[in-house]
């Protein structure tokens, strides 16, 4: 069984329905734009436990993970392993700032191509 398909962390499904229950503004305009294959056929899954980790937005194919971070963020010391956690299982971490989510559309969706590799 691959990874993100263990059991999940007890509390992790509750937090998950939470979070997808009511997503930041920049959670929910991200989860447009990728949903439904709309970012070149890559198929996203959004508030998805990894390990001990619940992720914003993964493409397992691209082994993608794009994060929506706000200002408890800035100074946060628990994303650094977490980032290394994901990247030594193979995963390319994108964090994007929530106003960045908001006001820069284009260029976001361009630089998860480019780290999809894929053309923008």
């Amino acid at each position: 069984m691959s990874e993100h398909h263990r059991t999940i962390a007890t509390g992790a499904k509750a937090r998950v329905r939470s979070m997808r229950a009511e997503p930041t503004d920049a959670g929910r305009v991200m989860w447009r734009l990728l949903r439904d294959r709309r970012l070149q056929g890559t198929k996203w899954r959004r508030q998805v436990p990894i390990g001990a980790y619940v992720v914003d937005f993964v493409c397992f194919e691209q082994r993608v993970v794009v994060e929506c971070d706000g200002s408890q963020h800035a100074e946060n010391r628990r994303d650094v392993p977490r980032d290394d956690w994901l990247r030594e299982r193979g995963f390319t971490v994108v964090r994007f700032w929530n106003h960045e989510v908001l006001r820069e559309r284009e260029s976001v969706l361009n630089t998860i191509l480019a780290r999809c590799g894929l053309p923008w």
